[in-house]
């Protein structure tokens, strides 16, 4: 197995999945960092093992996930697909990421015929300084992304508001694309608003996407999140991803789990 500096990689090498045998892959790209495989990676490459096995003319809809147990990005990661059912306009698949025999991430998965009969959107493109105009956030643990957050504002350590775009080449493969907004689904989030009295969110438990029109990730797409409860110790915040346009293309849930800070003691 061979090992890469994070820093030499891009989003493509990431996201190369190699088929091991019928409706199963593995992502070999790995490489040594100190957190937890990050949870957009591998829902990423779950979408994108469960798109190799449907027909082409079916388009991401939505995935549902669940994260299990802490990945390794050292290590490669296995991707089952079971295709649960061929409707004459759906696809339902269900995908298990594997390391050392264990699942890490589950994931249920729906691609569809797009039909062109409805189209409507109920949440807007706020007004905000346009991408060229904003301050770049260097994000931890990404690649190939440029980050820039409005200016008005400032900034936070894990930004509500931001643009991003891909700085490889991603072309217009709408799967490709898909996966590349799952990876990037995952990278802040609003629970901040909240005053948690000592807890932080200590893991992510369970993440969604909804997909509601393609996007290309090599322009700039607009996240807006926003918080919604913390219950039971688990906080749970939304977002709604637009294209420069004001197409929202995406929406986005999910819910982090809850533990009290414990300061280092002799640190």
């Amino acid at each position: 197995m061979s090992e890469h500096a994070a820093e030499t990689g891009d989003l493509r090498d990431i996201l190369e999945l190699e088929q091991i045998e019928e409706d199963t892959y593995r992502a070999n790209y790995v490489f040594d960092e100190e957190w937890p495989l990050y949870g957009g990676q591998v829902a990423a490459q779950a979408l994108l093992a469960a798109g190799l096995t449907v027909d082409r003319d079916r388009l991401p809809h939505s995935l549902h996930g669940y994260f299990l147990r802490r990945g390794d990005a050292s290590r490669p990661t296995m991707f089952k697909v079971d295709r649960d059912r061929d409707g004459s306009s759906f696809s339902a698949r269900r995908v298990v990421a594997i390391q050392r025999g264990q699942v890490i991430f589950s994931a249920s998965t729906s691609f569809a015929i797009p039909g062109d009969e409805m189209d409507r959107q109920a949440p807007q493109l706020p007004e905000v300084t346009p991408p060229e105009d904003g301050v770049s956030w260097v994000v931890p643990r990404m690649f190939s992304m440029d980050v820039r957050i409005p200016p008005e504002d400032g900034i936070t350590a894990w930004p509500s508001r931001f643009w991003s775009r891909f700085t490889t080449e991603l072309g217009d493969d709408i799967l490709l694309n898909a996966a590349a907004l799952t990876y990037l689904s995952d990278v802040s989030a609003d629970m901040h608003s909240f005053k948690t009295d000592g807890f932080i969110p200590a893991a992510s438990l369970d993440h969604a996407v909804w997909f509601h029109h393609p996007a290309r990730l090599e322009d700039w797409i607009f996240s807006d999140y926003t918080a919604r409860a913390i219950a039971g110790n688990r906080g749970m915040y939304t977002g709604s991803l637009f294209d420069q346009d004001g197409l929202m293309v995406a929406s986005v849930a999910q819910e982090a789990l809850y533990r009290r800070f414990k300061p280092d003691v002799l640190g």
